[in-house]
Formats: C-alpha cells, sequence, structure tokens
C-alpha cells in the first residue's frame, strides 16, 4: 500500500513546485534575446518588439542574421548563416527575416547562402529550412564528406509553414502560401497557393479570374466585429442554434 502523505507534505511539495516555475520563468525572461539585450548586439539587425524566447536553439553567424520587428522565435530555434562559426561572409546580410514572423518551436533555418523569409510568415514548429543539401556525385567518396550543393531561398510574405515541413535548397515560395505540414517543397510555388505531400506540389490555388480551385469546402470565417468585447463574446457562446438563426434573420439597422 502506497503511503498517505500528510498535509504538511503536500503543501511543500505545492510551494517546491511553485518556486520551480517561478524560477523558471524568470530564466526563460532574463535569457531571452532582444535589441536591447547584450546578446542582441552581436546580430546583424534586430527590430523593435522582436523577441529570441529561452532557451535558442543552435545560433551563429550572428552578424549577417537580420531580424525585422515584431518577430516571435520560440524556444530551441536554431538560426545559422555560413557553414560553420567563425567565418567572414562579407558585407552583405545572408538570413533576412521580415517584420512579424513566427518561428515555431524546433525550426530550424539554415543559411549557408542567401535565405529570405517575407513579413507575416508563421511556422508552425519543427519546420526546417535550409539552402544546403548533400551532394553524392562521387559514388566511391562517403556522402557527408563531399562539397554540398547551394542555392538561395526565397519564402514570400504572408505564408503559413505547416508543421514539420520541409524547405530545400532552391525553393522560391510566393506570397501568401499555404504549406501543409509534412510537406517537403522544392523548386518555384505560386501565389496563393495550397502545396501537400513530399514532393510538395499544388492542390489548390486562388487567381483573379477563377477564385479557389478547387473551391474551398467551407465557408470563410466571419472576423469579430470591430468594437466587440470580451462580455459579449461570452454571451454569443452560450447561444443555442435556434437563437442564432432568430438573430442572423433580423435585418441590419439602415
Amino acid at each position: 500500500m502506497p503511503k498517505r502523505k500528510n498535509t504538511f507534505s503536500l503543501w511543500r511539495q505545492g510551494l517546491a513546485q511553485r518556486a520551480v516555475h517561478a524560477a523558471w520563468s524568470w530564466v526563460q525572461r532574463t535569457g531571452s534575446v532582444t535589441a536591447e539585450h547584450p546578446a542582441g548586439l552581436r546580430f546583424g539587425a534586430i527590430g523593435e518588439a522582436t523577441r529570441l524566447a529561452f532557451p535558442l536553439g543552435t545560433v551563429f553567424g550572428e552578424p549577417w542574421i537580420r531580424l525585422g520587428s515584431h518577430c516571435i522565435i520560440a524556444e530551441q530555434v536554431t538560426l545559422t548563416a555560413g557553414l560553420m562559426p567563425g567565418l567572414d561572409l562579407g558585407p552583405d546580410p545572408i538570413l533576412r527575416i521580415g517584420d512579424g514572423v513566427v518561428l515555431g518551436r524546433g525550426s530550424h533555418v539554415i543559411a549557408d547562402t542567401a535565405v529570405t523569409i517575407g513579413s507575416d510568415c508563421y511556422f508552425g514548429p519543427y519546420v526546417y529550412v535550409t539552402s544546403t543539401n548533400h551532394s553524392y556525385d562521387d559514388p566511391h567518396e562517403p556522402i557527408g564528406r563531399q562539397w554540398p550543393r547551394m542555392e538561395p531561398v526565397e519564402i514570400g510574405p504572408g505564408c503559413w509553414i505547416g508543421t514539420g515541413a520541409v524547405i530545400l535548397p532552391g525553393a522560391r515560395i510566393g506570397r501568401n502560401v499555404v504549406v501543409a505540414a509534412g510537406a517537403v517543397v522544392r523548386g518555384t510555388v505560386p501565389d496563393h497557393a495550397v502545396v501537400a505531400g513530399a514532393p510538395a506540389r499544388v492542390v489548390r490555388r486562388w487567381t483573379a479570374e477563377d477564385g479557389w480551385q478547387p473551391p474551398l469546402r467551407t465557408p470563410a470565417p466571419v472576423p469579430i466585429p470591430d468594437g466587440m468585447t470580451p462580455g459579449q463574446l461570452r454571451a454569443l457562446a452560450d447561444l443555442d442554434e435556434e437563437a442564432v438563426a432568430r438573430l442572423a434573420a433580423l435585418e441590419p439597422e439602415g
């Protein structure tokens, strides 16, 4: 039979847990990197309100990395410029990340040559972006010893990159593109497309002439009206289907 813990033991355990969580929160706040943080001074640029969460992943080549404003770089994200630390990569940035970009936990952005991520891109966790791939031209030499191939990568603004997606060297992704979870992207992806699979292919696309093809299966979400308060939203959540239908049938004033 397990021993029952007395009230004092439970209180002491709860106090220890709260202390550990409080200490870890302090470590996360103190260890995160911003433009004002001393570690931020190593970067080519860090914009206003951009934060790299602690603990960081592997980060090197900071002078050739430029981060825009209002970016969120989650925990354990790797950002590298160049093949290895300590190289002189010249006067131009290698890794450019625009404003308002979110990189999910555990993602990797490996920029051995130019990698550009446009503004307002959102990455799920564990996305892998690389400008370098192994070569295997010589069948007699171990692949890991052969000089890799490098091609620039460009991800346009407004994209959503799903969990576990892989963006390979030479990829050119247009604006407002959805990359499905687990997709492996190479080559060129047009604007306003949805790609999925390995290798990824276009499964849906929007054009001004035809709209979405194939057509969307569900209606677009209705944005929350300006001025709506949290109390009003909670009241709407409590309505049943009949009440919602009655409200929808009301004619707008004016």
